[in-house]
């Protein structure tokens, strides 16, 4: 079954490549969404596939890139939008 979630990372995940990281996880997953830096110092995503391949992402997410420092990360489940455009980084 297809579900869709966002994500709210909080710490020091700007300007450490936490993206980048993002990106890489969500494709390695077949995922299809978004990962964007927010001007709060935040960085969202919202991913849409398999809800094992979320719960993975999920993790990469909490762990970061080695630069980065991830203090919480805020779930939101939403509804998915039957996105087959890949993952990508805005």
């Amino acid at each position: 079954m297809r579900v869709a979630r966002r994500f709210l990372v909080s710490g020091r995940v700007q300007g450490v490549g936490f993206r980048y990281f993002a990106l890489d996880a969500a494709r390695r997953e077949g995922l299809h969404g978004f990962v964007a830096n927010r001007p709060d110092g935040r960085v969202e995503a919202e991913a849409e596939g398999d809800d094992e391949a979320l719960d993975r992402f999920e993790m990469a997410l909490r762990r970061g890139p080695a630069a980065a420092r991830v203090e919480q990360v805020i779930v939101d489940g939403v509804g998915p939008r039957g996105l087959d455009t890949g993952f990508e980084i805005r």
